[in-house]
């Protein structure tokens, strides 16, 4: 009987750009009169993600049903932010039917998983699933994978020098807690490549995952709702390649955010945008922009080679209209050329 009254609860994961906050919007607008919360979880300060969310689900996630953490990645705030804030939503009379969990792209899932065998959140709680979001080209590309052979030369000239790829261990570690993959963006990959990408996912990720290929999120929530996967029991035999640190920091990563004034037009930001991508270290840019005689804000995110924007909603009339940008980037890239090419 306890496990009847048990919030279900779905974490989403994902790197940088890979699809999430697509994923998440398209369920939201097809919950069929499911009751759904979020906590979405930012790695910068300025809440983005949450933004582009409250709303979009109507009377099945509206904007108090949308909670954003923003402070630093999830896994490393559990007892200050994340228990607490799970708990604020447990203790609502209109209880949430599912709650869903958008980790910022830097996250490791699996230290967030493991606070759900907390006493006050086990009994009232059960973990439905873990869902990696991969971006399809991405890994296609080798952003995730070093390559083997050069490595193997570089160590046989220098024994010494350290190859580890913080980019490789987050995306590994986000496959080695899923309990299915979808793989975004599938439509911009040919047959083989998508092949080859499924082979990667394979390789990393556990033997019974499932991978979905899937285009702008567009699942039906009852193919991501419902695994009744209990990831709360078995998550220590999900690997880890933090598994032996009692905690760990992301110091690997920086970011920084950016007020962007008024742009003339929608071609020119996003030019200096894709310029900023180019500057070595830079992983993520994403924000809302103001576009002159524009009535909507304008969304913006580029990850790699690649920029997408589109309007979401037009400016509220008590609302500020003010643009602005989270960089994400390697430790030690140069802001200031990321600022020279966002503002110049």
């Amino acid at each position: 009987m306890a496990l009847a009254v048990k919030t279900p609860v779905t974490v989403i994961t994902g790197f940088l750009g890979a699809g999430k906050t697509s994923l998440i919007r398209h369920m939201l607008e097809n919950a069929n009169g499911r009751k759904l919360a979020l906590i979405i979880n930012e790695f910068g300060d300025l809440g983005i993600d949450g933004d582009i969310l409250k709303g979009c689900g109507d009377k099945t996630c509206s904007e108090d049903d949308v909670m954003e953490l923003t402070n630093g990645c999830i896994c490393c705030t559990v007892a200050d932010d994340f228990i607490p804030t799970l708990e604020t939503l447990l203790d609502r009379e209109d209880r949430p039917d599912h709650i869903v969990i958008e980790t910022s792209g830097l996250a490791l899932p699996k230290p967030l998983v493991k606070a759900f065998q907390w006493p006050e959140v086990r009994s009232r709680t059960t973990v439905d699933g873990v869902i990696t979001v991969v971006d399809g080209p991405a890994v296609k590309s080798g952003l995730f994978a070093d390559d083997p052979e050069l490595i193997k030369k570089q160590r046989a000239d220098d024994p010494t020098l350290d190859h580890e790829n913080p980019l490789e261990e987050v995306f590994g570690d986000q496959l080695a807690c899923a309990d299915m993959v979808i793989v975004s963006k599938s439509d911009m990959l040919e047959e083989g490549e998508l092949d080859s990408v499924l082979d990667l996912i394979n390789e990393e990720a556990r033997t019974s995952v499932e991978a979905i290929p899937a285009i702008h999120g567009r699942l039906d929530p009852g193919v991501i709702l419902g695994l009744d996967a209990a990831v709360e029991d078995d998550v220590d035999a999900r690997p880890s390649c933090h598994d032996d640190e009692e905690e760990h920091e992301h110091d690997d990563f920086d970011n920084f955010t950016l007020d962007i004034e008024v742009a003339a037009n929608t071609n020119a930001i996003i030019e200096r945008v894709k310029q900023a991508l180019t500057e070595e270290g830079v992983l993520r840019i994403k924000g809302a922009l103001v576009i002159q005689d524009k009535p909507a804000r304008l969304i913006v995110q580029g990850v790699g080679e690649r920029v997408e924007h589109y309007y979401d909603r037009p400016w509220a009339s008590d609302e500020t209209q003010a643009g602005q940008l989270v960089i994400i980037g390697l430790n030690g890239f140069d802001r200031a050329a990321v600022k020279d090419a966002l503002l110049n």
